[in-house]
């Protein structure tokens, strides 16, 4: 009987293996659009892979009733192996390292490079940001045992189309920025407060790690730029 637990499990975790082969022609694509050597770009890819497993706490709110952990329903599959569930008494708020710190100082390095562009690229880069992330604020909506979750194809096609129209000499740089700024500030920060009305016993900012929307949606929208 427990043959047809362990297929599932066996085959997702051979899917997340595969994973990192799969985009990496996409991430290749994307980094090398950002003007990046290729010591730079393997070094951003191995941190965003690597960095996804890890997750910094960096606030905890104590509840009154026990909370449920699934560290798989950023995937979509929550409740399908209990034996990666574990209950607390607090909802830990979290910072993934791959899936957030990593694409930031991205963002913060290509915004530096922006800025040496002159005072219209930068005027630029920041009003696509602020289109994308009132975009993201919109989109996004707090699931019971996710945390904030938000579709994952829109918010890059409106960085990319945003740096295209604004800063078109600038284009893959903004669109990155716009991308992964947008759904931090928009989807993670402004609705932090709303973690505290959803029974979830973590959520972590960029906790889907390179699947999260953060990275997937500066890097696809660099790729389309």
């Amino acid at each position: 009987m427990r043959i047809p637990s362990v297929i599932p499990l066996f085959l997702f975790i051979a899917l997340l293996l595969m994973l990192p082969f799969m985009f990496g022609q996409l991430f290749a694509s994307a980094l090398g659009k950002l003007k990046l050597d290729q010591a730079a770009a393997l070094l951003v890819v191995i941190g965003i892979f690597a960095g996804g497993a890890i997750n910094i706490p960096v606030k905890r709110i104590p509840r009154t009733g026990s909370m449920v952990a699934d560290p798989l329903a950023v995937f979509g599959l929550p409740g399908r192996w209990p034996l990666f569930q574990h209950t607390r008494r607090e909802t830990v708020i979290a910072v993934n390292v791959g899936g957030c710190l990593v694409p930031v100082v991205l963002a913060a390095y290509e915004t530096f490079h922006v800025m040496t562009a002159g005072v219209q690229p930068l005027a630029g880069l920041l009003f696509a940001v602020f289109i994308n992330t009132m975009v993201c604020y919109g989109m996004a909506k707090p699931i019971e045992g996710v945390g904030i979750a938000m579709p994952g194809l829109l918010p890059p096609f409106i960085a990319a189309t945003s740096a295209l129209l604004l800063v078109p000499d600038q284009a893959p740089p903004v669109a990155f920025v716009a991308g992964v700024l947008g759904p931090l500030i928009g989807a993670d920060l402004l609705h932090l407060r709303d973690i505290s009305k959803i029974a979830t016993g973590i959520a972590s900012i960029g906790g889907a790690g390179t699947f999260d929307g953060i990275v997937l949606s500066g890097i696809v929208a660099a790729y389309l730029a």
